[in-house]
């Protein structure tokens, strides 16, 4: 399964999924891709197999992905303090990866239902419903 993790300014975001992935489930590829080279070289550094950087690389790597992880402004032109080109969430958005979506309360955009959450915690549920998805995967083969 090739597995992209999609983040903006400094990478944190895609860096704690990584790390955590990699506990988990370490066999899996990962391709970071940063809307930036700061964000890339962060989430390689964390142990990505492979990065881009931009949004060619993010829309190249969105047609190819069977997983698409990263936060809730992946999908909104514009979010992220503009890292976030409208090229970049139609490319996710259209994408036949599943997406897994973290929710954060930021870009102007409020998730209704979503309670205040540390990181963290937000991005222990994105690796559990990505460990569902490979189960799946896995019964399917």
């Amino acid at each position: 399964m090739k597995i992209v993790i999609i983040d903006a300014q400094g990478g944190g975001i895609g860096r704690q999924l990584i790390l955590e992935i990699r506990k988990k489930m370490p066999g899996l590829h990962i391709i970071a891709v940063g809307t930036n080279s700061a964000a890339a070289g962060t989430m390689l550094k964390a142990g990505a197999d492979e990065a881009g950087c931009g949004e060619n690389a993010a829309a190249v790597c969105a047609r190819k992905a069977d997983v698409i992880i990263g936060p809730v402004g992946i999908v909104i032109a514009d979010a992220m303090l503009g890292e976030i080109t409208p090229k970049i969430a139609q490319a996710v958005g259209s994408s036949s990866a599943k997406r897994i979506l973290i929710p954060f309360k930021n870009c102007d955009t409020v998730i209704a239902g979503v309670d205040d959450r540390p990181v963290s915690a937000l991005v222990s549920e994105a690796v559990k419903e990505l460990e569902k998805i490979v189960r799946e995967k896995n019964d399917e083969i």
